[in-house]
C-alpha cells in the first residue's frame, strides 16, 4: 500500500510546476494594478519559469523498484494511469519543452508590450504555458479539453495587448471565432468517444478499443469514423492543417512578431501532443508482444498503435499530410509579406509532422513491435520551435513601432547593417529548408526516412500496400522540402544581395537578441549532435514504471526497452 499511497500523494508534487506558473500569473494580475513596468514583469516571468523548471526537474516520473511486489506495482499503475493527469515520460518531455519555449517567448516579446500592459501580457503567457504543460499530462478527455482552453482563452487577450490598431483587433477576432468553432468540433468528437467506450479516461478507452480491434472489427465503425473526423477537425485548427489553416496568414500578419511566434509554436505542440494521446500512438503499450503473438491470426500483423479508431486513421492522416504540406509550400511561393510567408511555412511544417503520425502504425515482425514516426514528430517539434521562434525573434529584434518588419524587402541589406543577425536569420531559414548540419535537416531525416526503413514481410496481409503508401508520402515530403527552398532562399538573397532603401539603425532590444542567440544555438546543436534529444524522445515511448526483477508478468514496453 505504500507504493499506492506514494503514487497518489505524488500528484501534489508533480503539479508544482503548473501551480508555480498559475500563482505567479495571479500575482502579476494583482500587481499590475499598482506597478507598471515591463522590465520588472519580464524578469519575474523568467524567474517563475525557472522555478517551474526546477520543480519539474525534481518531479521525475515515479520508478517502480525491484523490491516492490507485484500487487503494489498494480496499485501504483492504477494510481498513475487512472487519474485525470499522468506523469509519464511524454508528459515530462512536453512540460520541459513548454517551459523552454515560454522562456524564449518572454525574451523576444519583452520590448513589444508597453509598461501599462506588461503585467497582463506575461501573466497570460504563464497561464498559456501551464495549459500546454497540462495538455502533455492530460489523461482524461475533460482534463485535455480544459487544458486546451487554458491555452486558447488567454491567447485571445494576448492578441489585443501589444497593439490596439485595426489589423490587430481583426486578427484577435478571427482567431477567437475560429477557435471557438474548433472547440465545438473537438467536444463533438469527445462525446462520440465517450459514447463508444463509456469512459473519459484516455488509457481505458484506448485499451478497450484496441482489444476490441484485436478480436475483430469494431462494433461501431461508423461512430468511430465520425469521432476521428471531429477530432482531426478540432485539432487541425491548432496545428494549422489544411483546410483549417486559412486563419493563420491573416492573424500572423495582423499581430506582433511575438504573438505570431506564440501562435506558430504553442498551439502546434498542443495539437500534436493531443493527437498522439487521443489516437493511441503513445500509451502504456496496450498490446504487448506476447499478446500480439496470441492474436497474430486475427490482427494480421497490425499491433494497433495509433489505430484505435480504425484502419482509416492512417488514411485520413496520409491525405491530410500530403495536402497540408503541398498547399502550404505552394501558397508561400506567392507571398511578399514576411509574416504571411512564415505562416504558410508553418502550415507546410505541420504537413511534415503529420507524415510522422500517418506512418507511425506498428507492424509485428519477427516477434518484435516496430514503431516509427512519433519519435520523429517529437524531435521535429523541438527543431521547429527553435527555428520558427528564432525567425520571429529576428523580426521582433529588428522591428520598431515606427518601422516594423512587414515585407521581405524590409530585410534588404541586413547583412551590412546587422551582419550577425543576418547570419542567424539565414541559419533559421536554412534549417526550415532542411540544409545539413541544422536541426531541421535531422528532423526531416527522421520523419521521411523512418517509414522507408521499415520493410514489411510479404506474407503479412496489407503490409506491402502500407509500406508503399508510406514511401510515397515520404517522397511527397522531400519534393515539398525542395519547393520550400525557393522562398526561403529568396529571403536569404534579399538580405545578402539587395541594397537597403534606408539602412536600419542599431537597436537595443537585448532580450530579443538573447532569444535569437538561444534559438540559433539549439538549431545548430541538434543539427550536429542529436543524441541527447533522440534519447529524450525515445524515452517518451516507454512506461513510467519499470519492471521489477523476477516478476511473473512483464510490464508492457520492457521488451522494446531491452532491445534498444
Amino acid at each position: 500500500m505504500d507504493t499506492f499511497y506514494n503514487a497518489l500523494t505524488g500528484y501534489i508534487q508533480h503539479l508544482v510546476p503548473e501551480a508555480v506558473l498559475l500563482v505567479a500569473a495571479c500575482v502579476f494580475f494583482l500587481a499590475g494594478t499598482w506597478h507598471a513596468k515591463r522590465d520588472t514583469y519580464g524578469l519575474l516571468a523568467l524567474v517563475a519559469l525557472a522555478g517551474a523548471g526546477l520543480a519539474l526537474w525534481f518531479s521525475h516520473p515515479p520508478v517502480y523498484t525491484a523490491d516492490t511486489d507485484k500487487a503494489s506495482h498494480d496499485l501504483a499503475q492504477t494510481a498513475l494511469f487512472s487519474g485525470p493527469v499522468v506523469f509519464d515520460n511524454l508528459s515530462f518531455f512536453v512540460r520541459a519543452l513548454a517551459l523552454a519555449g515560454a522562456a524564449v517567448l518572454v525574451l523576444f516579446s519583452w520590448q513589444e508590450v508597453d509598461d501599462e500592459h506588461a503585467a497582463e501580457y506575461h501573466a497570460c503567457l504563464l497561464i498559456i504555458t501551464a495549459g500546454l504543460c497540462l495538455t502533455g499530462a492530460a489523461n482524461e478527455l475533460v482534463t485535455l479539453f480544459l487544458a486546451l482552453e487554458l491555452i486558447s482563452i488567454p491567447t485571445y487577450v494576448l492578441l489585443y495587448l501589444p497593439r490596439s490598431d485595426e489589423p490587430s483587433q481583426e486578427a484577435a477576432m478571427k482567431y477567437f471565432l475560429l477557435s471557438v468553432f474548433s472547440s465545438a468540433f473537438l467536444l463533438f468528437g469527445f462525446s462520440y468517444l465517450y459514447g463508444i467506450t463509456g469512459t473519459t479516461n484516455l488509457a481505458e478507452f484506448t485499451d478497450a478499443l484496441t482489444k476490441a480491434r484485436s478480436l475483430g472489427p469494431l462494433a461501431t465503425p461508423g461512430l468511430s469514423m465520425v469521432a476521428l473526423i471531429m477530432l482531426v477537425a478540432g485539432l487541425g485548427f491548432k496545428i494549422t492543417a489544411v483546410p483549417f489553416h486559412f486563419y493563420a496568414p491573416d492573424v500572423y500578419q495582423g499581430t506582433s512578431a511575438g504573438n505570431a511566434g506564440l501562435l506558430a509554436f504553442v498551439p502546434k505542440v498542443a495539437g500534436f501532443v493531443a493527437l498522439i494521446r487521443l489516437l493511441g500512438f503513445v500509451t502504456d503499450d496496450v498490446l504487448t508482444v506476447r499478446e500480439a503473438d496470441h492474436f497474430a491470426s486475427t490482427i494480421q500483423g497490425f499491433a494497433g498503435r495509433g489505430e484505435v479508431l480504425g484502419n482509416q486513421v492512417s488514411v485520413v492522416l496520409w491525405i491530410l499530410a500530403a495536402v497540408t504540406m503541398t498547399l502550404g509550400n505552394l501558397l508561400a511561393l506567392l507571398q511578399d509579406n514576411i509574416k504571411r510567408l512564415l505562416a504558410y511555412s508553418s502550415v507546410a511544417h505541420a504537413g511534415y509532422m503529420l507524415v510522422g503520425l500517418a506512418t507511425a502504425s506498428a507492424l509485428v515482425r519477427d516477434g518484435s513491435v516496430v514503431t516509427g514516426g512519433v519519435e520523429g514528430v517529437l524531435f521535429y517539434l523541438v527543431a521547429y520551435g527553435a527555428m520558427t521562434l528564432g525567425a520571429f525573434a529576428v523580426l521582433s529584434y529588428l522591428g520598431t513601432p515606427e518601422r516594423p518588419i512587414n515585407q521581405i524587402e524590409d530585410l534588404a541589406g541586413l547583412s551590412r547593417s546587422h551582419p550577425v543577425v543576418a547570419l542567424m536569420m539565414a541559419i533559421f531559414l536554412f534549417s526550415l529548408l532542411g540544409i545539413p548540419l541544422t536541426a531541421g535537416f535531422m528532423g526531416k531525416v527522421f520523419l521521411f526516412w523512418g517509414p522507408m526503413g521499415l520493410v514489411p514481410r510479404p506474407e503479412v496481409e496489407g503490409a506491402m500496400d502500407q509500406y508503399l503508401l508510406n514511401v510515397g508520402l515520404a517522397v511527397i515530403g522531400m519534393l515539398n522540402a525542395a519547393i520550400g527552398g525557393w522562398y526561403y532562399l529568396r529571403v536569404v538573397a534579399v538580405m545578402y544581395l539587395r541594397e537597403p532603401a534606408e539602412p536600419r539603425a542599431p537597436t537595443r532590444a537585448w532580450p530579443a537578441l538573447g532569444a535569437v542567440v538561444v534559438c540559433a544555438a539549439v538549431t545548430l546543436l541538434f543539427g550536429v549532435y542529436t543524441a541527447p534529444l533522440l534519447n529524450a524522445v525515445q524515452l517518451t515511448d516507454h512506461p513510467a514504471l519499470q519492471q521489477p526483477a523476477g516478476a511473473a508478468n512483464p510490464v508492457p514496453g520492457d521488451e522494446r526497452a531491452a532491445a534498444r
